[in-house]
């Protein structure tokens, strides 16, 4: 009985626990935590959180997993694929070193520096005198990036002095060594693709992503951990993906070896194309969360095969639908971001949905955090995709919210 382990609690998880649920050889999948969403046939939650490293260790030895794959970032950074793989266990994700490129905006600043991998020129502060030098250097708009972990939210645009001031004042009054990367504001268009690199530098890459970060329409608002996306973009050419791989993410993936933390997982590339060219805005080490929803049910064939084919270093079969486009909407509770209420009703919508911040209560699922699921539908165009999701949104009474413009860039471009 084959099993394999997801580790995560959102929509991403449950988009992964589906895909791996089409394998003809999985039997069933385990999610740790989950959520009171993922209710599919030959699916089981576990309650560990994603940070108990050990527990999570413990019972993949006693369940006897045979494949763990990590969806969310927090214990890739803190080193659960060495935990892991001390035990003999298979796991798919990059070390903790490796991980860096998340965990750290200014490791990933120096390797791109160092590589020269092109992406918008940086400064790394610590202190609020440093950063009004920076500040000096580049102008407005400028882009502020905490150097750690920040859960999609870590990214701020600033605009002018003034505001610019009041971040820095407030960031650096509650913590005096703040580590903080300023960079320049890159113009173009933003985009994801997503590696997924196995040993030895064997690699298969999906198709192209755009999200939404913004929480209103238009791209008003403050940034969120992502309002909806959709995929292949087909609008950006085969050419530009093309010169991306080979850029940004090949020469990434080699550097990481030159300095000794060879990657393995998944590698996703945020990127703006400039005027110059692509460069990297910034990496994630795992599959972004709402991209993977819109981006792994275009994978045609054994997920399952392709990742022991990536572990094992073996060149990976792998195929992409590239004939429909995906769209995917993300419901939130209102107030999200800043002060999501709980308790709203989660409507059940008849196109495949994906479950986030949601808790059961008396055979009810009602909100339970910020994002509550992510709504996908597909067709051959995008235009008719983003059709098919919203004449069942509109239709839908519900007391969640959502952005009303998601692939909206895709649509302008028909």
């Amino acid at each position: 009985m084959t099993k394999v382990l997801i580790i995560g609690s959102g929509a991403r998880e449950h988009a992964l626990a589906q895909t791996f649920l089409k394998s003809p050889q999985v039997d069933e999948v385990i999610v740790a935590p989950g959520n009171d969403g993922m209710s599919d046939d030959h699916l089981r939650r576990v309650e560990i959180p994603v940070t108990n490293l050990i527990e999570l260790r413990d019972f993949a030895n006693q369940e006897h997993v045979d494949l763990t794959f990590v969806g969310n970032e927090e214990p890739l950074t803190l080193g659960i694929v060495d935990v892991f793989t001390e035990a003999s266990l298979k796991i798919f994700g990059p070390t903790k070193k490796a991980a860096q490129l998340e965990g750290s905006k200014s490791f990933t600043k120096n390797i791109l520096q160092k590589y020269n991998i092109p992406t918008a020129q940086s400064l790394t502060v610590t202190s609020l005198n440093e950063a009004n030098q920076a500040i000096a250097k580049f102008g407005f708009p400028i882009v502020f990036k905490l150097d750690g972990l920040a859960l999609g939210k870590g990214v701020t645009i600033i605009e002018n002095a003034a505001d610019a001031q009041e971040y820095l004042e407030k960031l650096y009054t509650q913590n005096a060594d703040a580590k903080l990367v300023i960079e320049e504001y890159l113009k173009g268009v933003e985009f994801s693709v997503f590696t997924l690199v196995g040993l030895n530098g064997v690699m298969t890459h999906a198709p192209l992503a755009q999200d939404h970060k913004r929480r209103f329409d238009g791209d008003e608002g403050p940034n969120t951990g992502g309002m909806g996306a959709y995929s292949p973009v087909k609008w950006i050419s085969d050419q530009i993906r093309q010169e991306t791989i080979e850029t940004l993410v090949n020469p990434t993936v080699k550097a990481m070896v030159e300095e000794h933390a060879p990657f393995t997982g998944v590698l996703y590339t945020g990127v703006m194309l400039t005027e110059e060219g692509p460069k990297v805005i910034e990496f994630n080490v795992r599959f972004g969360d709402p991209e993977a929803q819109v981006v792994l049910p275009q994978f045609e064939g054994d997920f399952y095969q392709l990742i022991l084919q990536l572990l094992s270093g073996e060149k990976p079969t792998s195929h992409w639908q590239d004939e429909e486009v995906y769209v995917g909407v993300v419901l939130a509770a209102k107030g999200y971001p800043e002060r999501p209420q709980k308790g709203a009703i989660v409507p059940q919508i008849p196109l495949v949905t994906n479950y986030a911040g949601v808790k059961l209560a008396n055979t009810v699922l009602r909100a339970n955090g910020g994002r509550v699921a992510t709504v996908i539908a597909h067709d051959k165009n995008v235009k008719l995709a983003q059709e098919k999701v919203y004449n069942v949104l509109d239709k839908t009474p519900m007391d969640l919210q959502y952005r009303h413009d998601i692939a909206y860039q895709a649509v302008q471009k028909l």
